[in-house]
Order: C-alpha cells, then structure tokens, then sequence
C-alpha cells in the first residue's frame, strides 16, 4: 500500500476570488484540523486579474499548509483541477470552490462514507442560487442524466472526496469537471452523494452563465456518452476481476 505524505488535501481552483480567500482559508483550517491528522490546501490560480494572484502568494507564507501554483493564463475548471490532483499528495482528496457558497466544515460529513466508497459527492440542499442559475442547473443535470444512463443528483456540487487513487486515475479533457462520478464509475469505482449547504455568494460574481453552461454541457455529455459507449471490457478466461 502506498504512503503518503498527508491524509488530506483540500484543492480549490482560484480565478478572481479576492474577497473570498481570507475567509475561506481560515475556513478551511477550522473545519479540518481536528478532523484529520495531517492535511494540505492546494490552491490552483487560473489566471486571476484581481489581486487573487498576490493574496494567494501571502496565504502560502501565513500558514504552511498552503501550496500554491499559478497558471500562467486563464485555462479554466477542469485544467485546474488536473493540476491540483497531480500536486495532491493526501491519501485523500477533497474539491470545493474558492466561492464559499459550500462550507469547508462538510467536509465532515463527506469523511464519514468514504472508507465505504471510493468518491463522496455532496448534494447541495436549499440552494442559494438565482431562478435562472438554478432552472439551468436542473435542466443540465437532467440532460446528463439521460444521456450517461445516470441517477446522479447533483453532479454540479463542487464540494467532493476521493481517495488519492481515483483523481490520479482521471484523463481528464476540457469540461470534464461536470463528469466527475461517471467517469469514476467508468473505472469501475464506487460512489455515494450526501446532502450538504449551500450559502449565496456574498464577494466576486459567478463565472458561468446559462449559455456557457447550457452548450458547452451538452457537447461535454454527448463527449462522455460516446466514451460510455466505446469503452472496453474485458476478463481473461480463469481470472478474476
């Protein structure tokens, strides 16, 4: 079995988050640091214009367990993301956004399945979000849903845990952030959802609106759909899977 270096990281990709960083790094901290034993922050800053930049430079000198890395342009979720899993070094591996509109502090309740499963995913319950946010997000999980063949309720949650091994199996192409349980399940992982809160954003603005959600969504699904339904499998005669 492999070691590793820490129990936990907890990775957040960062584009234009000035206000939320304080706040959510602290967060973080306090929700955790008796949770677990050992445990990093990795901070992946995808081309932030806003000061984001130097902030996250100041975090990782305050407090030890902050590592950042800095794209050198504006590359988006899914390549931030793909960084922070090949800088991760816990044994497990927590996602959430730099937005605080997820609290740090269910991380708990994520913890509590994840001996039991491979990928916990949380399903945000009492959305803070606008009409038309939350019409596009139902209406874009629903498509995902009935073209993967999938029942997954909220694939959109950004606050997930994985063991180390899944996020390190991942090959991961633009967009496939929103795809993160059906590709686990692919490589044949288990996975749970448990109901987390949700908070409105309170500094910055959202960054995906319905059209950049609606379109790029249903081309990444039909993307996964066609993987689904190339995918191979096989047993050798006499062995087991």
């Amino acid at each position: 079995m492999k070691d590793y270096q820490v129990e936990l990281s907890v990775v957040a990709p960062v584009y234009n988050e000035y206000g939320n960083l304080i706040p959510l790094t602290k967060k973080i901290i306090e929700a955790i640091s008796n949770e677990v034993e050992s445990f990093e922050i990795i901070y992946i800053d995808d081309g932030s214009v806003d000061g984001s930049s130097d902030l996250l430079d100041q975090l990782a000198v305050e407090y030890e367990v902050v590592k950042v890395y800095h794209f050198t342009e504006n590359n988006g979720q899914t390549a931030a993301f793909a960084a922070a899993f090949d800088k991760a070094e816990g044994r497990l591996v927590a996602t959430l956004d730099a937005d605080l509109q997820v609290d740090p502090a269910d991380i708990s309740k994520l913890l509590t399945k994840i001996e039991e499963y491979d990928l916990v995913c949380g399903v945000r319950v009492d959305r803070e979000d606008t009409i038309i946010k939350k019409i596009s997000s139902k209406i874009g999980n629903g498509v995902r849903n009935w073209l993967t063949a999938e029942e997954i309720v909220d694939t959109g949650c950004p606050l997930k845990l994985f063991r180390n091994e899944v996020v390190k199996d991942y090959n991961l192409f633009e967009g496939m952030h929103r795809f993160f349980p059906t590709l686990a399940k692919m490589k044949g992982y288990s996975v749970v959802e448990v109901p987390v809160n949700h908070y409105p954003r309170h500094e910055g603005k959202s960054k995906y609106g319905i059209s950049n959600r609606l379109w790029a969504g249903l081309k990444d699904t039909l993307a996964v759909r066609w993987m689904q339904s190339r995918q191979i499998n096989y047993q050798i005669k006499g062995e087991d899977n």
